[in-house]
């Protein structure tokens, strides 16, 4: 019970560790996997509201990987699904570690986290609320070392908004 308690604990203040407090962040959530593995059919879904499509954003997906992740890298099957029921598929690829298995990004312990860039410099097509869905693209049905998927969307600096 004791141990339970410790890793609630460390996993809570990992994730406050590893939280990006931009000020121009207007979306940042994740999504936890389960400890069996992220099974093939399931999905990470975020609900985003775009209030602004005059404004240009940078769509950053998180990973935070287990040491224990057996590849070097994650493909995702990523839907995004527009208020007016339009739908944009995109396969992306997600590289976790170097060519020597060295893990990227920043980590603590067995715990990696990678911000993988999405969309830089993009405009919603219109305001309202947009649906991300995510899947795993690898070719195992119950992938592990998985800890969390995350969706961040920020204005991106540095680009006029008119």
């Amino acid at each position: 019970m004791a141990a339970r308690i410790k890793n609630s604990v460390v996993a809570i203040l990992l994730v406050l560790a590893f939280s990006s407090c931009g000020d121009n962040a207007i979306f940042d959530q994740y999504v936890t996997i389960p400890d069996n593995g992220w099974h093939q059919d399931s999905m990470a879904v975020f609900k985003v509201d775009i209030e602004n499509a005059q404004n240009t954003y940078d769509v950053i997906i998180n990973v935070r990987n287990r040491s224990h992740y057996p590849n070097s890298n994650l493909w995702l099957f990523v839907d995004v699904i527009s208020p007016s029921g339009k739908v944009m598929q995109q396969k992306v690829d997600c590289i976790l570690a170097d060519d020597n298995g060295r893990w990227l990004g920043s980590g603590w312990g067995d715990l990696f986290h990678v911000e993988v860039p999405y969309q830089k410099g993009v405009k919603f097509a219109e305001t309202g609320s947009y649906t991300f869905r995510i899947v795993q693209g690898m070719r195992t049905e119950d992938l592990s070392g998985i800890y969390n998927i995350g969706l961040r969307i920020e204005e991106a600096e540095g680009l006029e908004t008119k």
